[in-house]
């Protein structure tokens, strides 16, 4: 099994689907088998992918599906889709009564996964139980923050969390970064949040920052990620510059 990001973050709008998709597509492009799960019941990483949702969840015991056969090819050569389901919702209650399905729905997912070289789970914004799940599921949480005031609002809460789950798997998970996003290099505020972020999270913030940028918005209303969209935009750069960032990461380790 390869690197498992899960892109996570409580508060909605910071970029996290955003991320999810375009870095999936990046890494794909690099010649890395990659895998997007859709975990929000929004199913905003799907279309921006171009598909529908699925009219069921797989991870439903009662549909009896294996992974495998909705997994489906994304237009980008070596991206590959778990598209979200709605029913999604459904299984956050059944986490929620039934301890036993969270081991079922692990197992399930660490099947799956192991082709892949890269696997992506986009998170819905909250740390319910799917949140948590992925987490479990993953070798490295990625938080997106949008460069705004309230932008270490929840991150303690959500760090109380991943250290829970980091203490059920020693060595397994870890940090794999915070990225700042929508940073608009004209505002002093976005100055002054970078430097807090920067002094108190130190080396796990990424080098690279994704700057605010109407094309990327654009891009998902067309159901492409943003290097196919605009190959030559800011956003598209940005995602290049982390998905070589990360791919570096790799090549250190």
């Amino acid at each position: 099994m390869g690197r498992v990001f899960c892109i996570a973050n409580q508060k909605g709008g910071v970029g996290k689907t955003t991320t999810a998709v375009s870095l999936a597509d990046a890494l794909a492009k690099s010649s890395a088998k990659t895998l997007l799960i859709d975990f929000d019941p929004q199913c905003n990483a799907t279309s921006g992918l171009g598909f529908e949702p699925l009219e069921e969840s797989p991870f439903i015991a009662e549909t009896d599906i294996p992974l495998s056969d909705v997994i489906i090819s994304a237009k980008t050569p070596n991206l590959a889709l778990l598209p979200g389901s709605r029913n999604t919702a459904d299984v956050e209650v059944l986490l929620r009564t039934q301890s036993s399905e969270a081991e079922r729905i692990h197992g399930q997912i660490q099947q799956a996964i192991e082709p892949y070289d890269f696997v992506l789970f986009d998170c819905p914004p909250s740390l319910g139980h799917l949140t948590q799940l992925a987490l479990f599921s993953s070798t490295e949480i990625f938080i997106p923050i949008q460069c705004e005031f309230f932008a270490m609002e929840g991150l303690t809460q959500m760090i109380a969390v991943i250290k829970k789950i980091m203490e059920q798997k020693p060595e397994q998970l870890e940090f794999g970064g915070i990225l700042l996003t929508m940073y608009d290099a004209s505002l002093e505020l976005t100055h002054e949040i970078e430097r807090e972020v920067r002094e108190f999270f130190g080396e796990i913030v990424f080098r690279t920052v994704i700057p605010r940028d109407a094309l990327v918005s654009e891009a998902s209303s067309h159901g492409l990620p943003i290097i196919d969209y605009a190959p030559r935009s800011r956003g598209a750069r940005a995602y290049v510059e982390l998905c070589m960032e990360i791919l570096e990461h790799r090549v250190m380790a």
